[in-house]
C-alpha cells in the first residue's frame, strides 16, 4: 500500500500527496517551538533562583574587594597631609581588662576542640581585617557563630560582650542581632538573615600582659576589641540597623538609634546660621554617604565642614554629649578613658553635615579628629519595604574609628612588638 496509502487507510480520508515544501515549514516550526520552550524553561529558573544568582554574584563581588583590600599593607586612616604620630603611648590606663581576660578564657573553654581551632587566630592575623557589614548569603565569615553553639556556649559568648561593653552596648548588640529576625520575616524566612548569625574570633591568647583581642563579625554588627595590658582599643566598630523601628513580626517594637540621630539633628540645628553653613556640605541627601566601613582601613579623608575650635563651651559640651553616644558603648571605666582622649584633641575636631534639617528628613554627619572618626548615615532600603530608593530613617549605618594607625590596636600592637619581640 505505501506509506501514504496507509496514513489515508488509518484517517479514512484520500492519499495526500507528498509537499517537501510544507514538511520543511513544519519541522523549523517544531525547532523554533522547541527553542522557545527552552528559552522560557531558563527563564523560568532564573526568576526560581534570583536570589541564589543575587548571592552568587554579590559574593565573588565582596570575595574581590577583600582580596584587594588585604593585598594592601595596613596603614590606617589618615589625611593627605599625611600620618600623625605619637598619638597612642603604651600606657598603664588603671583600669583592669582582667573581667575581659577570665570571660574570653571561659568562652574558650566551653568550645570543642574543633570550635577552639575554628576561632583561633594569631594577634597579628589578617582576620582583624576581614570583616564585612552585609548579609551571610554574600560574604563568608570566619570563627563560630551563636547558632553553631550550645546553650552554655552561647552564654559564654554573651559573657565575654557582657565583660566588655557596658550595658548599653550590650542591649545594643543584642536589639541588631534582632533586626536580622525581622529582616527574615520580611524576606520569606530567607535563612541568609538569623538573630544567631554572628561570628566570632579570638586574636591571640587572652592574656593580662600580652596582646590579644576578639571580633563579633555579622550583618549590622562588627567590633573589633583590642587588649594590651589595660589598655583598650574597640575600633573598627560597625553597628547599623534594618529595620531600625520594628513594626512587626517576633520584635515588634525594637528601636534602634533614635538618639544618635534625634540628638545629632538637635545638634545641628541648634548651631547659628553661619556655624550650620560651615558644617553643611549638601543640603540634599539621594545615596548612602558613609566612607569608612569594610574595606576602608587605608582611606584617606581630609578634615572638612566645621572646625570645633569655633565652637562656644556649651556648642563642645554638646558635641562631646553626642560622640559620648558611640564612644560609651564600651566598658564604662575604660570609655571615660577614650572620652579624655577625644576632649585632648577637640580643637582639632570637625563636624560636617550632609542632608536635610527638617524633622523627618535623612541626613549624615561625621565627627572627625587626630583620634576618632564617626560616621552617622541613613542608608537606601535594601531588605525592608520602602516606596522607594532613596535614603531612609528606616536603614541607618555607624561606623566609628581610631585614625592615624590604631585602628585593631595596631600601633599598640607594632609598639609593643617592637619593645619586646624586635
Amino acid at each position: 500500500m505505501g506509506i501514504l496509502g496507509w496514513q489515508a487507510s488509518r484517517q479514512g480520508g484520500p492519499p495526500k500527496a507528498y509537499n517537501p515544501a510544507l514538511m520543511k515549514s513544519s519541522k523549523l516550526t517544531q525547532i523554533l517551538t522547541w527553542i522557545l520552550g527552552v528559552l522560557m524553561l531558563v527563564l523560568l529558573m532564573i526568576w526560581i533562583n534570583r536570589e541564589t544568582l543575587s548571592t552568587a554574584v554579590g559574593g565573588s563581588y565582596f570575595e574581590k574587594m577583600e582580596a584587594e583590600h588585604l593585598q594592601e599593607a595596613f596603614r590606617g586612616i589618615e589625611t593627605s597631609e599625611g600620618q600623625a604620630e605619637g598619638l597612642f603611648p603604651i600606657q598603664a590606663t588603671g583600669v583592669s581588662t582582667q573581667p575581659i581576660v577570665a570571660a574570653a578564657r571561659a568562652f574558650l573553654q566551653s568550645l570543642d576542640a574543633d570550635q577552639q581551632a575554628a576561632v583561633s587566630f594569631p594577634v597579628d592575623d589578617e582576620e582583624w581585617r576581614r570583616w564585612c557589614n552585609v548579609d551571610n548569603g554574600i560574604f563568608t565569615r570566619q570563627g563560630v557563630s551563636l547558632k553553631e553553639m550550645n546553650p552554655a556556649q552561647k552564654e559564654a559568648a554573651f559573657g565575654l560582650l557582657s565583660a566588655s561593653l557596658s550595658a548599653k552596648g550590650l542591649s545594643l548588640s543584642k536589639d541588631i542581632m534582632k533586626t536580622d529576625q525581622t529582616l527574615r520575616e520580611f524576606n520569606d524566612d530567607n535563612e541568609i538573615f538569623d538573630e544567631e548569625l554572628y561570628f566570632f574570633t579570638i586574636m591571640g591568647e587572652p592574656s593580662a600582659t600580652e596582646p590579644w583581642g576578639w571580633q563579633l563579625d555579622g550583618h549590622h554588627l562588627i567590633i573589633n576589641y583590642f587588649v594590651l595590658g589595660d589598655q583598650v582599643v574597640m575600633t573598627p566598630t560597625f553597628l547599623g540597623a534594618e529595620p531600625v523601628i520594628a513594626t512587626t513580626g517576633k520584635y515588634a517594637g525594637n528601636t534602634l538609634f533614635q538618639d544618635e540621630q534625634n540628638l545629632g539633628l538637635a545638634f545641628m540645628k541648634g548651631l547659628p546660621e553661619d556655624l550650620q553653613q560651615a558644617a553643611l556640605l549638601d543640603p540634599e541627601k539621594t545615596h548612602n554617604h558613609n566612607k569608612a566601613e569594610a574595606f576602608k582601613d587605608n582611606l584617606t579623608i581630609d578634615y572638612e565642614g566645621l572646625s570645633v575650635a569655633k565652637l562656644d563651651s556649651i556648642q563642645r559640651t554638646e558635641l562631646l554629649h553626642l560622640v559620648g553616644l558611640y564612644i560609651h558603648n564600651m566598658r564604662e571605666d575604660h570609655a571615660r578613658i577614650k572620652m579624655e582622649e577625644v576632649e585632648a584633641h577637640l580643637e582639632d575636631t570637625w563636624f560636617v553635615w550632609k542632608g536635610q534639617l527638617t524633622e523627618d528628613g535623612v541626613f549624615y554627619y561625621r565627627i572627625h579628629s587626630p583620634v576618632l572618626l564617626i560616621e552617622f548615615d541613613h542608608q537606601r532600603a535594601v531588605g525592608a519595604p520602602a516606596d522607594d530608593d532613596l535614603p531612609t530613617r528606616n536603614h541607618i549605618h555607624t561606623v566609628i574609628r581610631t585614625p592615624n594607625g590604631n585602628d585593631y590596636g595596631k600601633d599598640l600592637l607594632r609598639q609593643h612588638l617592637e619593645r619586646h619581640h624586635h
